[in-house]
């Protein structure tokens, strides 16, 4: 059987295939980015050069024993919140917050973790209600607009199909040198903030000390600081990964970070420490734990195109949402056999979903609006992953105070 294609039948399109190709191959060699070789005992005694406090693993077993996330003895009536992943659904934590605060019962955050969208999240949630026009700003007026663009050929034959410059001029426009120094008082007053991303060549995930590295005087820190958010939220294939610089016995090589919600799309309770299973605060301390997932919980219908990229980006979202799952009901087993509290708000299984994927703007700025309603009426709150009862919330205030204890 003769195989014949338009355009490339003949002496002529032979020719023409030779040079598609032949292009293609040098535009792979172009866009290799040359990394230094290093081993797996490298990697395990890595550490940030001038910043060794910077991370930690969260399958260290020595988590089981210090505790960093969750030591809380220092505090009478701690409270933690947890930011999940989520993409443009990002947009309904920063509408919850903004209507939390106006509810008046929100509180001041002992410890706030972040990953992926909710690392974008994450230093403004911590820093308190004086940012949520900052959460507002980004999410529901179109701070997003344009933020895909394709970089064509290259981007197939690149590290990532889409420019990184627009998550990097967004990270720069508003996590200032002021918020970085913000963040940098509450650590020194005893507060944390982490952010997680994934270490792609070695399959772990890191939990970044955020406040370890505002607070160091090393002159790199500021800008380890955004690159930390912008791993974080880098969903590889779709942005490149981004490389950040460690040191190992003297060695300096780059490691390879990627989307915290490839391995830990929300960050409650290390790995570590669900698997030792140990008490992880001194008895008597009943910290409250809040999780927002910036998703449905529960898995939804939708009959998928049947296309390439809307087959890869269902498949991502259905590993997510499952590993999400998986994380929340074994966090929530650990917290419910301390006797603590956890309270839950995802987005509403009847809320319409995004039409494709993306960042569109109209779609952001409605769920921001659902995000702020359900926050001011605590609707969205659940007692677990499980359940559909609501938890006591307290009755809001009438002014527009803040609980800060």
């Amino acid at each position: 059987m003769r195989w014949r294609a338009r355009g490339l039948s003949g002496r002529g399109g032979l020719r023409r295939a030779v040079a598609l190709a032949f292009a293609a191959v040098l535009l792979a060699a172009c866009a290799t980015v040359e990394r230094i070789p290093y081993t797996q005992q490298e990697q395990e005694l890595a550490v940030i050069p001038g910043i060794p406090e910077a991370r930690i693993w969260a399958d260290d077993p020595s988590l089981a024993r210090r505790n960093p996330l969750l030591d809380l003895r220092a505090r009478e009536n701690p409270a933690i919140l947890a930011l999940s992943g989520g993409g443009a659904d990002g947009a309904f934590g920063a509408g919850l917050l903004n209507g939390w605060t106006q509810r008046g019962d929100r509180p001041k955050f002992t410890v706030v973790t972040g990953a992926s969208a909710g690392a974008l999240i994450a230093p403004f949630a911590f820093l308190g209600p004086q940012y949520d026009s900052v959460l507002a700003d980004v999410f529901s007026s179109g701070a997003f607009e344009g933020f895909l663009k394709f970089q064509g050929v290259r981007g197939l034959f690149g590290t990532g199909l889409f420019e990184a410059a627009p998550l990097k001029q967004l990270i720069a426009r508003y996590v200032t040198p002021e918020v970085i120094a913000a963040v940098a008082r509450e650590y020194r007053a005893g507060r944390r903030l982490y952010v997680v991303s994934t270490q792609l060549d070695a399959q772990r995930t890191a939990i970044w000390d955020m406040g370890a590295i505002a607070s160091s005087v090393d002159p790199r820190a500021p800008e380890l600081f955004r690159q930390v958010i912008e791993a974080s939220a880098s969903i590889p294939g779709i942005f490149a990964p981004v490389l950040i610089d460690v040191e190992a016995q003297g060695k300096r090589f780059a490691e390879m970070h990627v989307d915290g919600g490839i391995t830990a799309n929300v960050m409650v309770v290390p790995e570590a420490m669900l698997i030792a299973n140990r008490p992880a605060v001194t008895t008597g301390v009943r910290p409250r734990i809040y999780v927002i997932l910036n998703s449905k919980l529960a898995p939804y219908f939708d009959v998928v195109p049947a296309t390439t990229v809307r087959i890869a980006v269902r498949s991502f979202e259905t590993s997510v949402r499952a590993n999400t799952r998986n994380t929340l009901l074994a966090s929530y087993e650990f917290i419910r056999r301390r006797n603590w509290t956890l309270t839950l708000a995802a987005i509403d299984d009847n809320f319409p979903s995004q039409a494709s994927p993306g960042f569109d703007t109209a779609y952001m700025k409605g769920l921001f609006e659902f995000g702020l309603e359900q926050g001011r009426t605590g609707a969205a709150w659940r007692r677990g992953p499980g359940s559909d009862a609501p938890p006591p919330i307290r009755a809001p205030r009438t002014s527009q105070s803040v609980v800060t204890q």
